[in-house]
């Protein structure tokens, strides 16, 4: 293992155990940083404390030239910057190469989103008494209704059905716990779940905790949630491009801040960190009032 490995396994792990963040995140954050040492190692670099500004702004140009997104660029200077913040800071290096460093610009991506009709339309189109219809009514009512992500849906447990099943309980990026209103549509049809056809699914093995199941009785993977989500759609017309769990999470948001909610609650229930992140779907607003301009008026 070279001197750089080392360096970074050192960050990964300090990620890990002291900062607690999400392991997908890690996981990511040590692609990108393994793709760093592969193209240093061909500079004839294998520690960070010979690694110049230069070395790295060669880098994230030769990623652009290869047609690497601005999205990616950047979640990968992140990772970059962490590393090198965190090496000096243990005094493993003497200097921070980074700190001069410009991101590269990100265009503003609008998230995808369904109308509130399309919406309804899809959950209200599940609405059979199978064991199978009730479980995929709760989940994508409980994923609209609370903004979850398809993570958290999969982790679900019965333990975050809380304060006599008017609250959910959700743990999210970096171990952060949010609680998050359940009532409605959404209580209606997870308590429905719950109470019955849940215990169908797990098969009686009363220590199996989490409430999404599969026929097998094991939890759902983000592959398996994802295709009920895009099987629901297809059966309600909804095109397959337009789609995916991630689609419920921004309908919650964007349908929320549509009729007045306030930006900083909605960041309390998604889980954002930074109000800035939440402040996309003021973005979305905006674009949807700026179509009601110009179709419905005269001069427009």
């Amino acid at each position: 293992m070279t001197a750089f490995e080392s360096q970074v396994e050192s960050f990964l792990g300090a990620l890990r155990f002291e900062r607690e963040m999400a392991e997908n995140t890690c996981v990511a954050y040590g692609r990108d940083l393994a793709d760093l040492g592969a193209y240093l190692s061909g500079r004839g670099i294998d520690d960070a404390a010979k690694v110049k500004r230069d070395d790295i702004s060669e880098f994230i140009r030769a990623e652009r030239e290869k047609g690497m997104a601005a999205s990616t660029r950047a979640r990968r200077l992140v990772a970059i910057r962490m590393l090198f913040r965190h090496l000096k800071e243990r005094r493993m290096i003497p200097s921070d190469p980074t700190e001069l460093l410009d991101a590269p610009r990100k265009a503003l991506a609008l998230p995808r989103i369904l109308s509130e009709d399309e919406t309804f339309r899809l959950i209200d189109g599940v609405d059979g008494e199978s064991p199978r219809d009730v479980r995929d009514r709760a989940l994508l009512e409980v994923m609209y209704g609370c903004g979850l992500r398809v993570s958290e849906a999969c982790e679900f447990s019965l333990d975050d059905i809380v304060a006599d099943g008017e609250l959910v309980r959700i743990l999210g990026k970096g171990s952060k716990e949010r609680v998050i209103p359940l009532g409605g549509a959404a209580g209606r049809a997870l308590m429905k779940y719950v109470s019955g056809p849940r215990n169908i699914f797990a098969r009686g093995d009363l220590s199996e905790r989490h409430v999404f199941l599969t026929r097998l009785g094991s939890p759902f993977s983000r592959q398996g949630i994802f295709k009920i989500v895009r099987e629901r759609a297809a059966n309600a017309g909804i095109p397959a491009d337009r789609i995916s769990p991630h689609v419920l999470r921004h309908c919650f948001a964007s349908h929320m801040l549509q009729h007045g909610a306030d930006i900083r609650s909605i960041q309390e229930m998604l889980g954002h960190a930074d109000v800035s992140t939440t402040q996309i779907y003021t973005h979305v607003d905006v674009s949807r009032f700026a179509e009601l301009h110009r179709r419905y008026h005269p001069r427009a």
